[in-house]
C-alpha cells in the first residue's frame, strides 16, 4: 500500500486514518510533504538579484570566463567581424592601436597595455613604439594604418586633451572614420563622454565602472580572436 500524503495530504489525524498505508500509525502532527514541496518550489525560482540573465557569462577561446552585457555584445560583434576580415587579409598587422591621453601614458594606459599583452594581444603603444628622433605624427599615422582595431581610453585626462585639440584628438578623428573602434571609459562615464564627443559616445563600448581594466583587456582579446564565437 502507498501513502496518499504526497497527493491528498495528511492535514489532520482523521486524514491520516483514512490513508491505507498510515491508518495503523498514530499521528501527532500533520504530514510535512506539502510544506516541503512549497519550499522546494520557492528555492528553484530565480533570485531577483541574479540580474534576470542580463549578463552572459562565457568561456573565452583561451579558457578564461568573462561576462558580457547584451550592449557589449552588440558593440563588439561588428568590430570582431572587421578584425577577423583584416586578419585574413593582413595577418602581420598589430591587433590593437591604443589611443590615450598623454597624461595617462604611465598610468591607466600603461596598465591597459600590460593587461592586453598578458592576453597575448599585440598593442601599438606610443610609449614604446615612437622612438627618439621619429616624428610622432608620422608614427601614429603608421600605427593607425597597421592595426586591426583601435581602442580609445576615455579618461578625465582625455577630455582635457580633446579640449586643446592635442595629439589624442588627431588619433580619435582618424579612428572615428572607421567602424573598428572600441571606446573604454575609465574613471568617467559614457554620459560625460557625450558632452565631449557625441560621435564616440554613440558607439557604446566598454567601461571599468563595473569591472576592471583586466576584465576589459580579456574582452578586447576575445573580440580580436578569430576563433571566438561572436
Amino acid at each position: 500500500m502507498q501513502c496518499t500524503a504526497p497527493v491528498q495530504g495528511h492535514r489532520s489525524a482523521s486524514a491520516a486514518a483514512r490513508c491505507p498505508a498510515c491508518s495503523s500509525r498514530s499521528y501527532r502532527r500533520s504530514y510535512a510533504a506539502p510544506t516541503y514541496q512549497a519550499t522546494q518550489s520557492r528555492s528553484s525560482s530565480p533570485s531577483p538579484s541574479s540580474g534576470g540573465g542580463r549578463r552572459s557569462k562565457r568561456r573565452t577561446s583561451k579558457g578564461t570566463s568573462v561576462s558580457f552585457t547584451p550592449s557589449e555584445l552588440r558593440t563588439l560583434s561588428p568590430v570582431h567581424k572587421q578584425a577577423v576580415r583584416i586578419s585574413e587579409k593582413y595577418p602581420d598587422r598589430r591587433d590593437v592601436f591604443l589611443c590615450h591621453a598623454w597624461d595617462d601614458r604611465r598610468g591607466a594606459a600603461k596598465v591597459l597595455h600590460d593587461e592586453l599583452e598578458k592576453q597575448k594581444v599585440s598593442v601599438w603603444f606610443s610609449e614604446k613604439d615612437v622612438v627618439l628622433g621619429k616624428s610622432l605624427i608620422r608614427e601614429i599615422d603608421k600605427g593607425l594604418r597597421t592595426s586591426k582595431i583601435g581602442i580609445v581610453l576615455v579618461t578625465p585626462s582625455m577630455f582635457k586633451s580633446l579640449d586643446v585639440e592635442g595629439i589624442a584628438d588627431k588619433e580619435l578623428s582618424a579612428l572615428l572614420a572607421t567602424d573598428r573602434v572600441i571606446p573604454v571609459t575609465h574613471e568617467t562615464t559614457f554620459e560625460e563622454l557625450r558632452d565631449v564627443s557625441p560621435l564616440l559616445a554613440a558607439r557604446s563600448g566598454l567601461s571599468t565602472e563595473a569591472s576592471s581594466l583586466e576584465e576589459v583587456a580579456i574582452k578586447i582579446a576575445e573580440t580580436i580572436d578569430s576563433e571566438s564565437d561572436f
